[in-house]
């Protein structure tokens, strides 16, 4: 959306476009309590964490804040794996390149000892902490993960030398319970659970977006309920349907969202607030 259909409703930019800036993303319940699990637990100590749920639920948008954060802390170096369903040899390529070491994907035991030994350097030199940050793990071939999981380990098991972060759908926790992952499955140190949302979390995400976005009245009340009613506690098809909606209004340059713009693009009868009962 352009800079003058942004101005027509006085917004920063667009609140429900996927690459809004990371500071204004809404930090769903349990965040917090993962994100202080990971900083003060896990990378001190290293070894695996995990963040898996249904398709929309908001594991990506968890990511963006956890990189952000780990980012900003001191003695932290972050990589992000980029093509989750690597083969062998590319993996140690992607891998080379996050930890500036020169490996050479025929070389498998080569590249091996070269990244734990520049790990075990960081630790005990600079103190630096490695971190991989890997989305859509549940794409990661078996024989990677279960080298991850050799790479990351030292002394008989007694030492982690990375700290990993594995996010996906159910099909990434299926396969943990596999009897060739479940070495792997059984070092998960901290785990978050991402539930379907409730119209209150829902809410209180939309407000919060258009809030940061610099138009908290942008929708009317009802269509907010509405939309959240709608979006059967799915952020992603949310943001669709809110998205579809604005793009709509600046079409037709419309002052305010409300239901009979709702009706008007998906033709359904919006429906209103209950009022709760004691």
């Amino acid at each position: 959306m352009d800079k003058q259909l942004l101005s027509l409703y006085g917004l920063k930019w667009n609140p429900f476009s996927p690459d809004i800036p990371t500071e204004a993303l809404h930090r769903h319940a349990g965040f917090n309590t993962f994100c202080w699990r990971v900083e003060h637990t896990l990378i001190r100590e290293g070894g695996f964490a995990l963040v898996t749920g249904e398709p929309g639920t908001g594991k990506s948008v968890t990511l963006r804040l956890l990189a952000e954060h780990l980012r900003g802390l001191r003695d932290i170096s972050v990589g992000v794996i980029s093509l989750p369903s690597s083969r062998m040899a590319d993996f140690y390529r992607e891998m080379g390149d996050l930890f500036g070491v020169e490996l050479s994907p025929h070389n498998r035991w080569g590249g091996f000892k070269k990244l734990r030994e520049r790990w075990l350097a960081h630790l005990e030199g600079t103190l630096t902490r490695p971190v991989l940050l890997i989305d859509e793990a549940q794409e990661v071939p078996p024989m990677v993960l279960n080298e991850l999981r050799l790479l990351s380990s030292a002394e008989f098991d007694s030492r982690n030398l990375l700290s990993v972060v594995l996010v996906g759908d159910k099909r990434l926790t299926n396969k943990l319970r596999q009897d060739d992952l479940q070495p792997l499955g059984t070092r998960i140190r901290t785990r978050l659970n991402m539930e379907y949302a409730s119209r209150e979390d829902l809410t209180a995400c939309l407000q919060h977006l258009l809030h940061s976005a610099g138009n908290a009245t942008l929708m009317s009340e009802q269509l907010m309920y509405t939309l959240c009613e709608h979006a059967v506690g799915n952020y992603r098809i949310l943001m669709g349907l809110a998205a579809e909606l604005l793009a709509t209004a600046a079409e037709q340059e419309l002052p305010h969202l409300d239901e009979k713009l709702y009706l008007q693009c998906f033709g359904a009868t919006p429906q209103a607030p209950q009022k709760q009962t004691r």
